[in-house]
């Protein structure tokens, strides 16, 4: 792939119109950076954020001189915009959205705007599960190599931020399905969908394929000379290429060799064959551990090879890779119980995962928001591998309902220090405490980060 000084992106730069004026919903990572963007490309910019705005984006945006407002939106400063840059934690049916749409006023999201004013070619990652693990694991192998890349989206800072204030070559970008939404012209040069399983029906009106639609928004204005790259073996991808016939390069990856894979796992090596080469490598030395963590490691590794990255590169980094923080996390070991934290899994799928990596009995702790989980999926797990389970969550109906009879013992927490001390006390030498919820936070804490740093700091605290 060649460096951004050889080659420009087919969306040209846009120069600010005269007057005119950018508002943007919600004042923190996001929406402070596209701000700041915005303020330097010329344009009159206001941020109003219903919740407040915490003291370093206030000190970000007072830095630039930028209008701001928080603990309300003020209709009549909001709905004069010309444009509206909506954080993607605001769902499209608030109030304040759905009047800007009936006025006809665009509202797009921080990538989309922060993609008109970069060349930087982009390595953009979306799925329903791993794609945090996969966007850090591409950036550690292209930095490793020397690129000068930088990490934005759902991990890393604001891409708006960085596109104002520094200057990369390439971006490896994290896609939420919330961000794919208010996407419309902006353009991934490599695409990778790393599945697709029922998340966030909450959002798309419980319409599983309004879900699968928001997704396959990744491979919007892809060209013969981009590339995609997809599990071969998820229904819901396969259904959407044989109807959208995408123009991108086709890459496709699975456990095994076969049906048109170009990475895959053979006689314990990963393989991975693209016109750039062949790289492959022993699986017992890629540093992330679990069967997830290959179809990680594949994507990832085709992404490198596709970018001209080195084999011994490649091979490196996926050594040496550390993992994320509340993703299968190893907290400590405490009377012969090892306590993991996966405070990330915020839906069924991801605990699937984690479950299906435990090799001892599990003390599971799950429960939180619901989405529109089904747990029929993990429902043979929790019989087979759970000792008991504990609900953390302020309404925990749903969970008794489905699993009271499945495994011996359920119990509810309230909070995080009583679900570890229950954990405590039914552990026994040999097990494994985890952390898994299946379900958003934000019924008892300020996001998975919070849940996930509660929960190591009661663990630690044993």
């Amino acid at each position: 792939m060649e460096n951004k000084n050889n080659t420009s992106k087919n969306t040209e730069f846009r120069q600010p119109v005269a007057g005119k004026r950018i508002v943007i919903l919600g004042g923190g990572e996001s929406g402070a950076g596209a701000a700041v963007l915005a303020k330097k490309q010329g344009f009159d910019v206001f941020v109003s954020d219903l919740s407040n705005i915490k003291p370093q984006y206030k000190e970000l945006l007072d830095k630039y001189r930028i209008s701001y407002e928080e603990n309300q939106h003020t209709e009549d400063k909001i709905l004069n915009a010309d444009e509206v840059i909506k954080s993607p934690g605001i769902p499209d049916k608030a109030p304040v959205v759905r009047k800007l749409r009936e006025q006809g006023i665009p509202v797009i999201s921080e990538i989309e705007f922060a993609g008109r004013y970069t060349r930087a070619k982009t390595v953009c990652i979306t799925g329903s599960n791993g794609k945090t693990t996969t966007t850090m694991l591409t950036h550690h192998i292209l930095k490793n190599a020397g690129l000068n890349v930088g990490l934005a989206g759902n991990v890393g800072n604001s891409f708006a931020l960085q596109v104002a204030e520094s200057n990369y070559d390439y971006y490896v970008i994290e896609l939420s399905s919330f961000q794919l939404d208010g996407m419309y012209e902006f353009k991934a040069d490599i695409a990778v969908l790393l599945n697709i399983t029922p998340d966030h029906l909450d959002r798309y009106d419980y319409e599983m394929q309004n879900y699968v639609n928001a997704k396959m928004r990744i491979l919007q204005n892809q060209k013969a000379e981009d590339a995609f790259i997809f599990w071969n073996d998820d229904p819901f991808i396969r259904e959407e290429i044989n109807k959208k016939r995408p123009k991108a390069a086709l890459y496709p990856f699975a456990l095994k060799k076969g049906k048109g894979a170009v990475a895959y796992t053979e006689d314990k090596q990963i393989i991975i064959e693209t016109p750039k080469g062949i790289f492959t490598m022993e699986e017992e030395l890629i540093a992330l551990t679990g069967e997830h963590n290959l179809y990680n490691s594949l994507a990832a590794g085709i992404a490198a090879k596709l970018m001209d990255i080195k084999n011994d590169d490649i091979r490196q980094s996926l050594s040496n890779f550390k993992g994320v923080e509340h993703r299968l996390e190893k907290v400590a070991r405490v009377r012969g119980v090892e306590y993991v934290n996966d405070s990330k899994a915020t839906n069924v799928n991801s605990t699937w995962y984690a479950l299906q990596s435990m090799k001892t009995p599990v003390v599971l702790i799950l429960g939180g928001t619901d989405k529109g989980n089904d747990y029929r999926s993990i429902e043979s797990l929790v019989k087979d591998k759970c000792r008991a389970l504990i609900f953390l969550g302020a309404d925990n109906t749903k969970l008794h309902d489905f699993f009271d009879d499945k495994v011996k013992q359920t119990t509810d927490a309230r909070s995080m220090q009583e679900a570890v001390s229950q954990a405590y006390e039914i552990a026994e030498k040999g097990d494994t405490v985890l952390l898994s919820p299946c379900c958003a936070s934000f019924d008892l804490f300020k996001n998975y980060e919070d849940r996930g740093t509660q929960f190591k700091a009661w663990v630690r605290n044993l």
